[in-house]
C-alpha cells in the first residue's frame, strides 16, 4: 500500500509504511493514597514512523534533504482527525541501511530508509 506524504509542501515518493502514534504529553502525573491518578496533560502530539522501500539515489537524497532542517512541515492522513493534516515536525535518527546495484537500470538503489517524525 502506498501513502501520500508531502514534506515542506513537496510530495515525496510514497512510503511503504506510515505508522501514527498519538502521544499524551504530561507535565506531572502522580497517584494519591487511594491509587487515583492525577495528571496535568498539556498537549497531544503525533509521532510518525515512516519507512520507504526501494529508492533511487535521487529519491533518497530528496527525502533526507527535506527532513534535514531543524523543523519541517509534513502533510499526511491523520486517523484521529479523519483527513489530511499538516503539522510541524522534527526528525530523530534517519536510517538507510542497504543499497544495491540494479543491473537492469544500471543504478544504485537504497532500501528501507526509515525515520521518526516527532511533532513540535
Amino acid at each position: 500500500m502506498a501513502y501520500y506524504l508531502a514534506i515542506n509542501g513537496a510530495q515525496v515518493k510514497a512510503p511503504a509504511s506510515l505508522e501514527v502514534a498519538i502521544q499524551d504529553i504530561d507535565t506531572k502525573a502522580s497517584r494519591d493514597a487511594n491509587g487515583l491518578l492525577h495528571r496535568d496533560r498539556v498537549a497531544i502530539k503525533r509521532k510518525l514512523t515512516v519507512k520507504w522501500g526501494p529508492l533511487t539515489v535521487n529519491e533518497c537524497s530528496k527525502v533526507l534533504g527535506a527532513i534535514s532542517g531543524q523543523f519541517f512541515s509534513c502533510s499526511y492522513l491523520d486517523p484521529e482527525e479523519g483527513g489530511m493534516v499538516t503539522k510541524t515536525f522534527y526528525t530523530g535518527d534517519r536510517t538507510t541501511p542497504v543499497y544495491t546495484f540494479n543491473t537492469a537500470t544500471s543504478q544504485y538503489v537504497w532500501q528501507n530508509l526509515s525515520a521518526d517524525f516527532i511533532e513540535q
